[in-house]
């Protein structure tokens, strides 16, 4: 006797990681509609996520790049140095032109925004887990640019800081003191210190003023 189930393919398994419940919740709701996706697990931080994933293995892992504690960016190459095999999709709010390459960079396959029809999530999810890149064609279409030299794109003074430089950026423009962004870094504050003084000179900024007003404005720019 054949069994059924042998001719069903296997449901690939979804890890959701976002500091938002209603969002984690919806999110899965949304793939649990598909008939090939099954939410395994989900969590609100970097700690959480990688000690789940270890644990349940999933083929996919959506990640939010601002988390409860920890980043994103961060917690991508973390996933990535626990286990090669995971697909990474990044979901997030933030500016792609700004963000999607460094997901990449980091290890993650592909970056979408939150923004984004149901459909278009799936559709992203599907294309990730095929082993293929999933871009907006907006940012495909400037990441060819940019190989093939064609054109001149102007750059973001911004782009020029590194990942841990723009994590510091964002929290310095959401008003956290030096303290509390090496609390929640993990890091020291005369590390955060130097961060600091490096955002200022790649921006050419002259004081602390200046940066906390430029990276408040920033941030309310970019509705983050």
């Amino acid at each position: 006797m054949i069994d059924p189930a042998q001719g069903r393919s296997r449901s690939h398994r979804v890890f959701i990681v976002d500091d938002h419940p209603i969002v984690r919740r919806g999110l899965g709701e949304l793939i649990s509609d598909e008939p090939d996706m099954e939410v395994c697990g989900d969590a609100e931080d970097s700690k959480e996520a990688l000690k789940k994933i270890a644990v349940l293995r999933p083929d996919i892992v959506i990640v939010d790049l601002t988390l409860k504690s920890g980043h994103g960016l961060e917690l991508i190459q973390q996933i990535r140095a626990q286990n090669q095999k995971v697909k990474i999709l990044v979901s997030s709010m933030h500016d792609e032109l700004l963000f999607a390459e460094r997901v990449l960079r980091a290890g993650a396959m592909g970056y979408i925004s939150k923004q984004s029809s149901p459909d278009m999530i799936i559709n992203a999810m599907r294309q990730v887990l095929r082993g293929e890149i999933y871009l907006s064609s907006r940012m495909a279409n400037r990441l060819l640019n940019r190989v093939t030299g064609g054109g001149t794109l102007e750059q973001d003074p911004i782009q020029n800081l590194t990942d841990r430089e723009l994590e510091v950026f964002q929290m310095i423009g959401r008003g956290l003191s030096t303290k509390q962004i090496a609390g929640q870094l993990g890091l020291s504050y005369k590390t955060i210190e130097t961060h600091r003084e490096k955002i200022k000179t790649k921006l050419n900024l002259n004081n602390s003023s200046e940066l906390s007003r430029q990276a408040t404005q920033w941030i309310l720019e970019k509705g983050m």
